[in-house]
């Protein structure tokens, strides 16, 4: 048993990144600007309870372009989209706003910079993710995807003096470092991107999460299933010291079985959750003696980014 018994270590930072937020924001400015309903390609983030508030809202979610009505608004996810994908927008006459993350922006710029300086591109990230998909449909000939250390055995390239790293922004920071060094192994020549491809945000929280799981017989990670950071921040308070770590989108999903025995629970939540979920989960652990709640601040984040410039030009004409 822990030295103070029940309580709650609260990891800072926590939930939204710039990214998410300036994403969200897009589509209720959108719904404000244009009225429902916006149209928006994919989970604009991945997070059950965001999507669903913004669907009661107005906005309809759909998979591909060609669902979104001819000349209707459609708004690209934080997670970024493939060249091919403006095309078709293009094509159907549609008003586009840009919600992509900024850094992942940064990654595509990357992949096409390589690309036209004919390296061979290696995308460390896991298959069928959205933000895999966008980046690889920057380069495809260029691109190969590794996803993870195991892969690293079968990767081929043509030229092991002209061979790059790229990397999907939401990863397990010493997952990726671990592949990276395999890539190193087989080809020594492999170059860097020129700043670190993983999300300042889901470096942070990892950062966070790491600090109170060496304290913590229980770690609860608030997040979606389908969010990679979330599901990350899980794997990584295992490997730091947590005896157990559970990802549950809510407080309705904690299992009362899961405090038998437990003296400290460590909370966090991944970066496309509003705090409005961990508060649930803080209510919920209260009521079940849970009561002393200590913020354990690991860094202070400040970034912010501006809203997409399709938006503000609208918003700036609806003003005038």
């Amino acid at each position: 048993m822990t030295e103070h018994p029940r309580r709650v270590l609260l990891a800072a930072p926590r939930g939204y990144c710039a990214g998410v937020d300036r994403a969200v924001v897009t589509v209720e400015k959108a719904l404000e600007l244009y009225g429902p309903p916006v149209y928006v390609r994919k989970e604009i983030v991945h997070n059950k309870y965001v999507v669903q508030t913004l669907r009661n809202r107005g906005a309809i979610f759909v998979d591909e372009t060609e669902e979104v009505p001819e000349g209707a608004t459609v708004i690209f996810s934080a997670h970024g989209v493939a060249p091919i994908v403006h095309d078709e927008a293009a094509d159907r006459g549609l008003k586009t706003i840009d919600a992509t993350c900024p850094l992942v922006t940064k990654v595509h710029k990357e992949a096409v910079r390589f690309a036209e300086e004919d390296y061979d591109i290696l995308l460390i990230g896991h298959e069928g993710h959205e933000e895999v998909i966008g980046t690889t449909g920057e380069a495809p000939d260029h691109i190969t995807l590794v996803d993870g250390p195991d892969d690293v055995a079968d990767v081929e390239v043509r030229d092991p003096s002209k061979v790059v790293w790229l990397s999907q922004t939401t990863l397990s920071v010493d997952e990726t470092l671990a592949t990276v060094d395999a890539l190193k192994t087989k080809f020594p020549l492999l170059q860097s991107p020129p700043s670190d491809d993983i999300c300042y945000a889901t470096q942070n929280r990892q950062v966070a999460v790491k600090q109170i799981a060496a304290e913590a017989d229980l770690v609860v990670v608030v997040g979606s299933k389908n969010s990679s950071n979330s599901v990350r921040l899980v794997e990584v308070a295992l490997e730091a010291g947590a005896s157990a770590s559970y990802l549950v989108d809510g407080a309705d999903e904690i299992d009362p079985a899961w405090l038998d025995g437990v003296g400290t629970v460590g909370v966090t939540s991944g970066a496309s959750v509003p705090e409005v979920l961990v508060d649930g989960v803080l209510e919920w652990l209260a009521q079940h003696g849970f009561e002393d709640v200590r913020v354990h601040s690991a860094i202070e984040e400040k970034l912010t980014f501006s809203l997409p410039q399709e938006l503000k030009r609208d918003m700036k004409a609806a003003q005038g």
